[in-house]
């Protein structure tokens, strides 16, 4: 295996938290017992996507929240909250809150732009102003402004008996720091980095210039690196879809394969008008992906990652594939477990 990467210094693992409608609770339950495997494995982060009307979880802070209380180590994030759907005032006092009780754990991922579907939506979500919200960075920066101790009104003080604070409170001050920008556009990497952001780059880009998945990855890591007052040692982390088979049973095996063979063609070019790019599935044993990794440009120039699982398998799928990556692929990959640091 080629060693033409450095050591892999953070390893995560991303969930969708899929749930049946007719019983709810299993899944999020589920959920909360991945993570718990997690911390158990030595992963250094858990993540959580995020849906809105789907059979998934719409509320990622509520359950990093539940998560939290059950975990001691392992950092919680999510990936990514889209703002769109949010009041930046009221998501920074709920961040601040469940962070303060992981105690200082929390990863927030966010991004921009309309909900999805907001032709749909727009009528329940902003009744009002639906055709004068802005979806665009401000919104970002209102956010990173509460989070990090800005001040939210000039009207602080006691009234009578009660007194108010002028900014967010909980204030959590590490917090801050811990913002991720989930982005797949050159623009996205220039601003998160210029706003001293951390950077989720997923399985996902745009084709803005070329239609070489890797090579677009990693200009989006150099342009936001470029920008970010860190440099080269700005935070990055790579989320593609990898499914090690190495303790896989012969029907886990085929499952696998025929989920990634299925989606497969949507690599091949971009799709739709925003010209999205998607990277393939990596499935195989952990040596096998790890030596695609290492030939993998933009994978180089990170030392984290946060692997993202399926979205339909069975909670024993995501068991099996969790272990063989902390067991098998991690090791091959530099990484060691956070309690063998």
């Amino acid at each position: 295996m080629p060693l033409n990467s450095e050591p892999l210094r953070k390893l995560g693992f991303l969930t969708i938290g899929l749930f049946d409608e007719a019983d709810p609770r299993r899944g999020h339950e589920s959920t909360l017992d991945i993570i718990e495997l997690g911390e158990r494995l030595g992963f250094d982060s858990a993540w959580v996507r995020h849906r809105h009307l789907q059979y998934g979880i719409s509320s990622p802070v509520a359950v990093l929240a539940a998560a939290s209380q059950r975990t001691s180590r392992i950092e919680l994030g999510t990936a990514v909250i889209p703002l769109g759907w949010e009041n930046p005032l009221r998501l920074a006092e709920d961040l601040a809150t469940v962070d303060i009780l992981s105690g200082g754990r929390l990863n927030p991922g966010i991004s921009v732009g309309p909900p999805r579907n907001y032709d749909q939506v727009k009528g329940a979500l902003y009744p009002d102003t639906a055709d004068v919200e802005d979806f665009g960075y401000d919104r970002v920066q209102r956010l990173l402004d509460f989070v990090r101790g800005e001040a939210v009104t000039d009207a602080g003080g006691v009234e009578g008996f009660e007194v108010f604070s002028d900014r967010v409170q909980p204030h959590s001050p590490g917090l801050g720091s811990r913002l991720w920008y989930g982005g797949a556009s050159l623009r996205s990497a220039q601003w998160a980095g210029e706003h001293g952001m951390n950077f989720l780059t997923s399985s996902v880009v745009k084709a803005e210039e070329i239609e070489d998945f890797t090579q677009i990855q990693l200009a989006l890591v150099r342009k936001f690196r470029a920008h970010h007052p860190d440099g080269d040692r700005a935070r990055v982390s790579q989320g593609l879809v990898v499914i090690p088979t190495d303790s896989a049973t012969p029907e886990q095996r085929a499952k696998y394969e025929e989920y990634a063979s299925k989606r497969l063609p949507r690599t091949a070019t971009p799709q739709g008008p925003a010209r999205l790019l998607f990277a393939p599935d990596l499935v195989g044993t952990a040596d096998e992906i790890a030596e695609r990794l290492y030939s993998d440009v933009a994978f180089r120039e990170i030392d984290e990652v946060a692997f993202a699982l399926p979205f339909t398998f069975e909670h024993e799928d995501y068991v099996q594939i969790l272990t063989d990556i902390a067991t098998k692929l991690g090791p091959a990959l530099g990484w060691k477990p956070a309690d063998a640091v």
